[in-house]
C-alpha cells in the first residue's frame, strides 16, 4: 500500500520532561472533557484528532508487560497521538495496533530503505534481532444508546497511540534485552521532529483507509501480516505457563489480534498478548 510520505501539520505540543506522554495525554483529555459539552455523537472533540504529545525525556515512560521505556533525554522520539475512530466496532480494535505498526515501520523503511525493519507481534518495532521502538495503546470504550432501535451499543470513544522510537541514543543501560537505535543502525543522527512528521502523515493514510470498505481493510492485514517478524518458517516459541519451548510458524493474525502459530508436528493453536513469546 503506497503513498507519499511528505510533512503534515498538526497539532503538537512539546513537554521538557513528564512521566509519560500516554499518561499527559490521557489526563489533558479528561480535563478538557470536564469543560466541553458533548456533542450529539456523544463525543467532546475540542482536542483534535493527531494532536500529539511529544517529550525530551520520560520519568517513567510505559511499555508492554509492565516495562518501562528507557530513553536518553532528547536523544529519542517520545510521542502520544489521540483519534477518535468510533467508526470501529469493539471487536476490531487490533486494527489500531497494526496500523501504527505499519505507519512507523514504513517511516522507518523510507529513511534506511537498505535496512530489515519488521513488526514483532502485536506491535514492537524491530531490525533484525533488536527492538527499535515500542508502542503502547489505550482505548477508551464507552455505550451508548442506537436512537432507532434503543439498543446499548459499545464502540472506541478514543485511542491514544504511545510511542518511543530509538533515534540518536548510543548506549543502552537498562536491563531490557535488545534495544537499539536508528543511530547504531546507520550512523548517523537524525532529526526527530522530520521523523514524528512522517510517522503522523502515514498514520493519517492509514488511518483513512480504515473508514473504506472492507477491500481496504482486507490489504491494512496483508500488509501488517507481510511485515510481521519471523513471518516465514519454524521459530522458537514458549507460552506463558510453560518452560517447554516449541517450534512453530505464524499462520495469521486474526481480527482480534490473535496469533495463530502452526507447529512443526501440524497442530494449531490460537495467542492473544502474554499467552507466547518470541524466544530470540
Amino acid at each position: 500500500m503506497s503513498c507519499p510520505i511528505e510533512p503534515t501539520d498538526f497539532i503538537r505540543i512539546q513537554l521538557r520532561e513528564t512521566d509519560s506522554t500516554i499518561n499527559a495525554l490521557s489526563e489533558l483529555l479528561k480535563e478538557s472533557n470536564q469543560f466541553m459539552p458533548a456533542s450529539k455523537e456523544g463525543l467532546s472533540t475540542n482536542i483534535p484528532e493527531f494532536f500529539t504529545l511529544t517529550a525530551q525525556y520520560q520519568l517513567s515512560g510505559r511499555g508492554q508487560r509492565g516495562n518501562t521505556w528507557e530513553s536518553e533525554a532528547g536523544k529519542n522520539l517520545l510521542f502520544s497521538t489521540l483519534v477518535y475512530p468510533t467508526f470501529l466496532k469493539v471487536e476490531e480494535q487490533f486494527l489500531l495496533s497494526e496500523i501504527i505498526s505499519l505507519a512507523i515501520k514504513d517511516t522507518l523503511d523510507k529513511i534506511a530503505p537498505q535496512e530489515e525493519f519488521s513488526i514483532k507481534w502485536p506491535n514492537d518495532i524491530y531490525w533484525k534481532e533488536k527492538k527499535i521502538a515500542g508502542i503502547l495503546i489505550e482505548n477508551d470504550l464507552e455505550s451508548y444508546e442506537e436512537p432507532e432501535t434503543h439498543q446499548r451499543i459499545s464502540r472506541i470513544s478514543n485511542s491514544i497511540f504511545g510511542v518511543g522510537l530509538n533515534v540518536n541514543q548510543s548506549d543502552f543501560r537498562s536491563n531490557a534485552p535488545n534495544p537499539y537505535s536508528l543511530l547504531q543502525i546507520t550512523g548517523k543522527e537524525f532529526n526527530t521532529d522530520q521523523i514524528l512528521s512522517k510517522i503522523i502523515t502515514r498514520l493519517r493514510y492509514y488511518y483513512k483507509e480504515l473508514q473504506k470498505e472492507e477491500k481496504a481493510i482486507s490489504e491494512i492485514r496483508k500488509a501488517y501480516h507481510q511485515a510481521l517478524f519471523r513471518h516465514n518458517g519454524l521459530h522458537l516459541y514458549k507460552e506463558a505457563d510453560s518452560l517447554e519451548e516449541f517450534l512453530a510458524e505464524i499462520v495469521r493474525v486474526e481480527p482480534s489480534g490473535r496469533l495463530i502459530l502452526r507447529r512443526k508436528d501440524g497442530i494449531e493453536a490460537g495467542y492473544f498478548f502474554k499467552e507466547v513469546q518470541h524466544l530470540l
